[in-house]
């Protein structure tokens, strides 16, 4: 089974619908997962001045006080996730670049640990995605080189990835993150709980189940090919 998430890194539902999905995944090997890339606002700045209160307010047209109020279910919300969040230390940004340094984590395998990375730097510790040196440090962290990580930060490379992530989003009708395709075929949106993600998981392993080749005949005495050779019996 695969799960594609279409996910961005200033999306708090994003972060805890993925843990979400972890949960519901636990300890089965036969699932691989891939972050896609997804810009809520890919024309926001790089430096705010407005703390996320501030922002959240005047994007939505609401008092400080109503966007405080919402960003701490927020917070709890993530808190029963078992994930930690720190608003008031939050430095909101543009996200391309930690976009592209997942691409380019992707290319070495590690294209999830370095979107978990940067999610819980982001959400937990205040980290700001668009510092060199900030970025650099998550990078390494799950095992990426550093010279290889610098090129990237100071490039324009895997630009194109970032964008063709995008266009299939558009090609789908994504219009709101995260969401989860699974198989090509079967979608998910928004920070489901644990137990709805279960009931899809195990919906998917039973149809999966039932489109599997009927076997008509078992006779194996007959022409065929195996791991090892062909033989003709």
């Amino acid at each position: 089974m695969k799960i594609e998430i279409w996910s961005d890194f200033a999306c708090p539902f994003c972060y805890i619908g993925k843990h979400h999905l972890e949960q519901a995944i636990g300890s089965r090997t036969d699932i691989e997962v891939e972050f896609k890339s997804f810009e809520l606002d890919p024309q926001t700045a790089i430096h705010h001045d407005e703390n996320i209160h501030e922002l959240i307010a005047k994007k939505y047209g609401m008092s400080y006080e109503q966007a405080y109020e919402n960003n701490q279910r927020i917070i709890q919300m993530a808190a029963e996730a078992g994930l930690t969040f720190n608003f008031d230390q939050m430095k909101t940004t543009n996200t391309f670049n930690a976009h592209r340094l997942t691409q380019f984590a992707k290319t070495k395998g590690k294209g999830n640990e370095f979107a978990e990375a940067a999610l819980h730097e982001y959400f937990s510790n205040g980290a700001f995605l668009n510092d060199e040196t900030t970025l650099l440090s998550i990078a390494t962290s799950v095992g990426l080189a550093e010279q290889e990580v610098l090129e990237v930060i100071r490039s324009e490379t895997y630009d194109t990835e970032v964008r063709n992530d995008e266009e299939q989003a558009r090609q789908l009708d994504i219009t709101s993150v995260p969401f989860f395709l699974i198989d090509g075929k079967y979608a998910v949106s928004g920070a489901q709980p644990v137990t709805a993600f279960q009931s899809v998981l195990a919906q998917v392993d039973e149809k999966n189940q039932r489109e599997k080749p009927i076997i008509l005949n078992t006779d194996e005495s007959v022409p065929h090919c195996d791991d090892d050779h062909c033989a003709i019996l």
